[in-house]
């Protein structure tokens, strides 16, 4: 139970007090009524005595009183039985005084911390305490106990009547005869010899003093000086000079002395049941028809266990309304209660109150105890001398009870539900009198004796009533009893009560005794065995006392030593409820709030809805509109496991309540819960949307909100824009550079504020989410913005801020003010059932300034769920649930977790991304791409178009465009294509390529021409696009062509674009603008090809070319790889060409006639080309870094290979293979500092690596270009392509299909254990430093009869192929042994000197004249000399052996 003000012994001793009636004549009335108080009124703040009293019991033993109060009323009679309930009118106004004892705001509350419960609550319940207070006060009197029968009656009389000894005769003949004459059987009287006490009331305003003093005298003579008293009262005189103040001390008194004089109004309306009063009774501050009218708007929701009982009928209402206001109008001012205007005690002095109070207590020690202890004599002096009791009343005899001890904690059945009805002068009843004399005396050791014996007597008589009533003030006696001596019984209490509601069906009763039983709990601490009890009490006969004992009982599980708080919450929970049902709204919305702190956030889903649905309907009656769309708000945020259609009634709640909370304010726009808003997903996109296709134009693909953030793409992007701005800035970045996002979510960086551009379209795309099963219609959605713009005042140089908002105007959906911001309005957006859906939102700013966008704003309806009939009626309902509100768009920013102060703490940077800031007008571009293929062969070259347009009202300049794939396009370049006419056949078949008619000749040169390569490509890889005099004027667009090479590898490929532009005007806050473009492209094989190089074994005296410099063979393997899904039929190659700073191809060897080569599908050709060494004049310093082109027509057309579009490409695919080699270069250069940490020995290799390198080193790069000829529709096409391979090694192998990496990826994967191997020497590099020839005659004729030797006469040619001094050594010993060398020849041998030892110099040419010598005739291999070389400077190292040529084979004829 809550903390109470008094203790338990307090509260139990004001529980039972001597009762005093009053009898007053008509003129002692008038003298109290000047005060607007009756006597016992007057009497009443002055019952508790401050001294002690004494009497002496039957054992002439003192017994001290103390701290005694009295009761003093007006005499009441009533002839109607004293029932076991509450009168209607009782119970209304037991609700009353509950109703008007609300907390206070300033009430001291209690915060118990339980586990992880923090709980806040009102530690006192003074309602409470007031109910019981008045509860015990008006509780009937009964014949089974005396303790409320009156023991002495003040008879008042005036001291203005004539004769006043005839008015108190009068009196106490009226006394006698309503005590004796059984008319009346209320009020009850404790004993027939009612003490009579005689007071004359003197007023001093009017009176004469003397006379009354005589009168008094008299009175001590007639009926003795301690059975009378004079009261003088009245003395002061009303003036105008008197404003002394007063204290009133009867207003806390009076409304519950109304409780008490309210009997004479049950026949005012005696149909009223009980209760329906207190079931159906509205608060008196609310509004009858208010509360059905609310009440009647849920009517539609399903029944709930604990849901609100709404009104039957209104008629219920009006019965007590006009009491109810009465008595609202007399809890706020109790003076109506005394039924007059001014304050109270107004003719009262202070001497006066001193008057009374020492009247109260002599009438008290001097009449009432004295009376009350003579009447314990005499009835202990009968009780002894009764027949058949031999002994004291303390040691009875067991006879009373025939041997048997009665059991107390359980009663039989008895044979009838009252029993038996004992006479006044009965002994049993004589007893219970007694003890309730001594309890009220406060002599609790011989009320307990006194009912211990009476409960024997009457449960031997079956006379439960008594026998309960006798249980339970035993069970108090017990508790008071000081130094306990025993134990308090609460097997007593709880058989007490039991018998008052099972058997008696007495509730009152029961009530008060439970009442008294859960205070005694409380105080010893057994708030469990309180809690049941008041549990126990709970029923449907009474709603207010059901709520208060339940409020207790939940206070009970709070102040355990372990809290029990969820059973605190539940028992709250089911208070509210039955204060609800009381028509105690206040209290059920204080419990359920109570309770909320409990199941809030707990998983407990379904609880929390209903009670924050109870607190939004109550908070609504109480016309608190903002607390009750609060609850509901926390209903429809929630993720409900509500049904849709209980969701459904919650929002028609909810919008209905809204309604009425903005009613009077439209202004200020309120917030609202649904739909949820994924703030974080919030996207803005800064730009106008990008135009699609025009016919046959492709717009760029840039950027926009349909297509999700990718963080490898957006560092791509990064990247690219990296380098155009590098490039326009002398290949420097910035320092406050910072990438261009046109699209901020909340993976991009937002810690700047966004740039956005004056009259261009800014779109936020807002994320909402409907949590109910219930569809929801919003309508009228936009932006809700505040801007702030720079206004610079024309007098005062200083620059001002104007802070413009459109809340306003949103609020009352007026037009909006389109000069500074133009807000774009949804005017429908429907939401489904748990749907998640974008709305996106635009605004166009007309003004530089700072924006910040706040919101939206939109009204929120429930989606009807069938049509809606065309009523008007049924229009303005709908109407009705149409509310306007806004949610703030509140982005939190990341988690800082830089420093140690971030890590440690939780702290979260900006997002800036809802706060743009306006910059002056910028350019903007769009470009379109025309004939744009979307599939292309490997290598092949298509033309398109890209046309730039600058739709803004600001030039552009400086566009550049940067790509991830730089070979795969070329705008081309102007100073290297010729000014020579197309031929016919190339602009027939629309060649890209720049073509002349050439008539080819078997074996002729090759058409050579010497080309920069700083005509075809930029050091950055950004390119510069060629549009007239570098700028772009408004609106002015331009076309220009663009040439697409398909990339090598087959496959899907993603190509990106970045297009760079800037302003005219310089010095804005945005530098630059850039705009993306992706495109894919699905690349199909065409051919392969693999090119050889070798040295040619013809002598060098036997070729045309200068010395040293001849020899070299290219042999091209092309292979049609293509599908026939392409549709291609057949490839031609049409011209073989060659490119690079040393060598050059000089005339095809094969195939030898002027067809071009034809390749079907998996057909292969075999070109041979001679390759030479560029002209000596050709080589001079100033052509260092100029590229030979030299051109093999296969056809009657010659492409020039220099010129655009076929030299951009080779340039480009150059570019991109250096770069790749770089990396791979960069990687074996840090693998091989790692090996030769480990083996120092491998200087050595590498420089002789070098050697060979230079040696055998080619840098000759092959262009194949291609014409396929495709049927596509019916019609033929020819398509045209180039492959690029790159010689770079005599005898390695090139390709133009890069090999697939998968393998070496695999080899990387393995783990091996062993140790690497040892590093060997590249013999087969070094075999090629000294290329050998045989020149011998390839047939011999000798005749062996004459001489049997023949002797044939070889030269052996040496050239040294490196640029170092190489060692030669010739070994001719060497014999063969091979079968096949065997089956070739028989056996020769060579004469003269057998081994050599020479040293050439770089690039050196030596002879040597050898003999070999034939036994007979045939055919010999003479290729058998050894040749072992090593550089000069490696002296020291073995030699390796040479590669030698083909057989050189030899005829020898017998002539």
């Amino acid at each position: 139970m809550a903390q109470c003000v008094q203790s338990v012994q307090e509260f139990i001793q004001d529980s039972f007090v001597p009762m005093v009636a009053v009898l007053c004549s008509e003129d002692a009335d008038k003298v109290t009524r000047k005060n607007n108080l009756n006597f016992a009124e007057l009497l009443r703040p002055f019952c508790r005595l401050t001294s002690e009293g004494h009497i002496r019991d039957p054992n002439n033993q003192v017994q001290v009183v103390k701290n005694l109060r009295i009761c003093v009323n007006n005499v009441v009679t009533s002839p109607n039985t004293a029932s076991a309930a509450l009168s209607p009118t009782q119970c209304h106004l037991l609700n009353e005084v509950v109703l008007s004892c609300q907390p206070q705001e300033s009430a001291v509350t209690s915060v118990i911390t339980a586990g992880d419960y923090d709980l806040s609550f009102s530690a006192t319940t003074p309602w409470f305490e007031t109910y019981r207070e008045n509860f015990l006060q008006s509780m009937p009197a009964s014949d089974h106990e005396f303790l409320n029968h009156y023991l002495a009656c003040l008879l008042v009389v005036s001291s203005t009547e004539t004769v006043p000894v005839e008015q108190f005769l009068k009196l106490s003949q009226e006394q006698h005869r309503i005590q004796h004459s059984g008319e009346y059987t209320n009020p009850k009287w404790f004993i027939p010899n009612t003490l009579k006490y005689y007071v004359l009331l003197h007023d001093m305003s009017e009176g004469d003093e003397k006379r009354a003093d005589t009168m008094y005298e008299d009175m001590k003579q007639r009926y003795g000086s301690q059975g009378c008293y004079l009261l003088k009262i009245n003395t002061r005189t009303f003036s105008a000079e008197d404003d002394d103040q007063i204290p009133d001390p009867w207003s806390q008194y009076l409304h519950k002395n109304n409780l008490h004089n309210q009997d004479m109004l049950d026949e005012v309306a005696p149909a009223v049941n009980s209760a329906a009063v207190e079931n159906n009774i509205c608060a008196p501050e609310v509004d009858c028809h208010y509360s059905a009218e609310k009440d009647g708007a849920s009517n539609t929701l399903k029944s709930h266990p604990l849901q609100l009982d709404t009104p039957s009928s209104s008629g219920s209402l009006h019965t007590l309304s006009a009491v109810s206001t009465d008595l609202k109008k007399g809890a706020k001012d109790p003076e109506s209660l005394a039924g007059g205007a001014g304050s109270h005690g107004a003719c009262l002095t202070l001497n006066d109150h001193d008057h009374i109070r020492q009247f109260i207590q002599e009438f008290t020690f001097r009449g009432l105890l004295p009376h009350i202890e003579k009447n314990i004599r005499q009835l202990n002096d009968q009780l002894v001398s009764r027949k058949g009791l031999s002994r004291s009343l303390f040691t009875a005899t067991k006879k009373w009870f025939g041997g048997g001890k009665v059991p107390e904690k359980g009663i039989s059945e008895p044979r009838s539900t009252c029993g038996p009805l004992y006479p006044p002068e009965a002994p049993e009843l004589q007893i219970r009198k007694m003890a309730d004399l001594c309890f009220l005396v406060q002599h609790y050791e011989l009320a307990y004796s006194c009912y211990h014996t009476a409960k024997k007597d009457f449960l031997s008589d079956q006379a439960m009533l008594y026998a309960a009533g006798a249980l339970e003030m035993a069970a108090v006696s017990a508790f008071l009893q000081a130094g306990a001596p025993r134990p308090y019984p609460a097997h007593y209490m709880d058989t007490a009560i039991q018998t008052y509601r099972d058997v008696c069906k007495n509730m009152v009763l029961a009530e008060r005794c439970a009442l008294l039983s859960a205070e005694i709990l409380k105080s010893q601490g057994k708030y469990s065995e309180a809690a049941t009890l008041l549990i126990k009490m709970t029923s449907e006969d009474s709603d207010l006392r059901s709520a208060l004992l339940l409020e207790q009982a939940a206070h009970c599980f709070i102040n355990m030593r372990n809290p029990m708080v969820r059973k605190f919450a539940f028992h709250m929970i089911l208070a509210g409820h039955r204060f609800s049902k009381a028509g105690q709204r206040r209290h059920a919305l204080r419990c359920y709030c109570q309770a909320m702190q409990v199941y809030k956030e707990r998983g407990w889903s379904l609880a929390e809805d209903h009670i924050n649905f109870t607190i939004g309907r109550q908070s609504f009656t109480l016309r608190q509109p903002e607390n009750a769309a609060t609850a509901f708000r926390q209903i429809l945020t929630n993720d409900s496991r509500q049904t849709a259609t209980q969701q459904g009634a919650f929002l028609r709640e909810y919008l209905y309540v809204y309604k009425s909370v903005i009613g009077g304010n439209e202004v200020s726009l309120p917030l609202l819960p649904l739909p949820c808003i994924h703030s974080s997903a919030t996207r803005i996109y800064f730009g106008h949307e990008r135009r699609l296709a025009e016919g046959e134009k492709q717009a760029a693909t840039h950027v926009s909100l349909d297509q999700e953030y990718d963080q490898d793409m957006a560092a791509m992007w990064c990247h690219l824009e990296e380098q155009l701005v590098a490039a326009a800035n002398r290949g420097t970045i910035p320092v406050n550079f910072q990438p261009t996002q046109c699209c901020l979510n909340s993976h991009t960086d937002n810690l700047h504020h966004p740039l956005a551009v004056m009259e261009e379209p800014i779109i936020v795309e807002v994320t909402f989410r409907n949590p109910l099963k219930v569809s929801l219609a919003l309508s009228n959605l936009s932006l809700l913005w505040k801007f702030t713009a720079n206004v610079v005042s024309p007098s005062k140089e200083k620059t001002t801020e104007l802070v413009i908002t459109n809340e306003e105007n949103l609020a009352l959906e007026m037009k909006q003010k389109d000069d500074v911001v133009t807000t774009e309005v949804i005017l429908e957006f429907h939401m489904g059932p748990e749907e998640i859906k974008m709305a996106r939102l635009r605004l166009l700013p007309h003004r530089t300034g700072q924006l910040n966008i706040v919101g939206v704003v939109y009204n929120l309806a429930a989606a009807s769920s069938g049509e809606m009939a065309p009523s008007t009626e049924g229009q303005q309902t709908l109407d009705l649930m149409v509310v306007r509100g806004r949610q703030d768009l509140k982005i939190q920013g990341p988690r800082l977790n830089q420093t140690k102060e971030d890590k440690m703490l939780v702290r979260y940077g900006p997002d800036q991304r809802l706060d743009p800031i306006i910059t002056p007008p910028m350019p903007l571009m769009e470009v379109f791409f025309l004939q744009f293929p979307t599939a292309l062969l490997c290598g092949e070259i298509r033309k398109a178009y890209v046309e730039f347009c600058n739709v803004s009202s600001v030039a552009l300049c400086d566009l550049r465009v940067v790509s991830t794939h730089p070979e795969f396009f070329t705008f081309g370049s102007q100073a290297t294509t010729p000014d020579t006419p197309l031929s016919p056949t190339s602009a027939e078949n629309i060649s890209a390529y720049t073509t002349l008619v050439t008539h080819p000749q078997p074996g002729s040169a090759a058409f050579e021409m010497l080309v920069s390569a700083e005509d075809f490509s930029q050091p950055s890889g950004v390119m510069e696009i060629p549009i007239n005099c570098r700028t772009l004027q408004p609106g002015e667009s331009t076309q220009l062509p663009l040439w697409l090479r398909g990339p090598d590898l087959e496959g899907v490929h993603e190509i990106n674009f970045l297009f760079y532009y800037e302003s005219t005007d310089k010095g804005n806050k945005i530098s630059h603008r850039v705009l993306r473009h992706t495109v894919f492209i699905c690349a199909s094989r065409s051919l392969s090809v693999q090119a050889t190089a070798c040295r040619s074994s013809v002598p060098p005296h036997h070729s045309l070319d200068d010395k040293g410099s001849g020899g070299t063979l290219v042999f091209i393997d092309v292979e049609n790889i293509n599908t026939s899904e392409a549709g291609v039929r057949e490839f031609h190659i049409v011209q073989v060409s060659s490119s690079s700073q040393h060598w050059r191809l000089q005339k095809c060897i094969n195939p030898a006639t002027d067809k071009d080569c034809k390749l079907i599908s998996r057909e292969r050709a075999k070109l041979c080309f001679r390759a030479t060494r560029c002209k000596p004049h050709q080589g001079t310093s100033d052509a260092v870094d100029k590229y030979t082109f030299a051109d093999l027509n296969l056809g009657n057309e010659r492409i020039i290979s220099s010129s655009t579009p076929c030299g951009d490409f080779f340039f480009r695919g150059c570019r991109t293979s250096e770069s790749q080699q770089v990396d791979v270069a960069s990687s074996k250069t840090a693998s091989s500092i790692k090996s030769q940490s480990c083996a120092p020995t491998e200087d050595r290799a590498s420089d002789i690596t070098n050697i060979v390198k230079k040696c055998n080193e080619l840098d000759l790069n092959i262009i194949i270009i291609w014409k396929a000829y495709v049927v596509e529709d019916n019609k033929q096409l020819i398509l045209e392509g180039q492959l690029h391979v790159a010689l770079e090694t005599i005898g390695k192998e090139a390709s133009s299909v890069t090999p697939k990496e998968e393998a070496q990826e695999m080899m990387l994967l393995k783990f091996k254990s062993e140790l690497p191997p040892p590093v060997t020497l590249p013999s087969a590099e070094l075999s090629q430093l000294i290329k050998t020839n045989l020149h011998y005659p390839e047939t011999y004729t000798h005749l062996f009869v004459q001489d049997s030797l023949c002797m044939v006469p070889v030269t052996l040619t040496l050239s040294n192929c490196s640029l170092a001094q190489v060692d030669v050594i010739i070994d001719l010993r060497h014999k063969s042994t091979s079968p096949e060398s065997l089956e070739v020849h028989s056996s020769f041998t060579w004469v003269g000197q057998t081994q050599y030892k020479l040293q050439l110099k770089p690039q050196e040419v030596l002879c040597l004249t050898l003999r070999a010598c034939f036994l007979q005739a045939g055919v010999y291999n003479l290729n058998t000399p050894r040749v072992f070389a090593t550089p000069a400077e490696k002296g020291g190292m073995c030699g390796t052996s040479q590669q030698t040529a083909s057989p050189a084979l030899i005829i020898i004829n017998n002539a």
